[in-house]
């Protein structure tokens, strides 16, 4: 009995403590990724606005080949919406077009659904470097909330996101430059 209940004051001092820590640990966090394309900008910008084309580039739609989506309005303008349900590794959510400045850059937020609810804004950019290249920028912002931040001393979101944006910006310069 005096075991039982010295591991279980052991617990509760233990979830105190995460608690406490988790108070100070960073909430916000931020990745950004570029990538340099060998098209002009706005034949770059004229593939990225359109949601619906992430399928060819983006690692999480890699991820489930079998992923439920469903659209609503019109792809590449303000308002459109493109959900997602698919496995543990994808979840489920929604990301809708935010704001455009043509040729130049698309907002968009990101509302994950499950496995945990957060909403994330995101965008792409497009910036000439010369008539036949372009730097193409990918990036994501949000805040992790407590007490879940505590995750934050044992992962570095920039890393975890950045490597996916990195990846996907791969996979447009290939589709883009074929």
């Amino acid at each position: 009995m005096r075991i039982v209940k010295k591991i279980l004051i052991g617990v509760v001092v233990l979830a105190a403590a995460l608690l406490i820590i988790a108070l100070f640990v960073k909430k916000d966090f931020s990745a950004e990724r570029e990538i340099t394309i060998n098209k002009s900008s706005q034949e770059v910008f004229n593939y990225i606005r359109y949601l619906k084309n992430q399928d060819s580039y983006s690692v999480w739609a890699k991820m489930d080949p079998d992923m439920k989506k469903t659209y609503h309005g019109a792809d590449g303008a303000v308002g459109f919406v493109s959900a997602w349900e698919g496995n543990s590794e994808v979840g489920k959510g929604e990301q809708k077009i935010t704001k455009i400045t043509d040729g130049q850059r698309m907002d968009f937020e990101l509302h994950f659904i499950k496995p945990f609810e957060s909403i994330s804004p995101a965008y792409m950019t497009t910036e000439a470097i010369s008539a036949t290249q372009t730097k193409v920028k990918w990036g994501m912002s949000g805040k992790i909330v407590y007490p879940f931040n505590i995750m934050g001393l044992f992962m570095n979101m920039d890393e975890a996101i950045g490597k996916d944006f990195k990846t996907g910006l791969d996979n447009l310069k290939v589709v883009l430059e074929k």
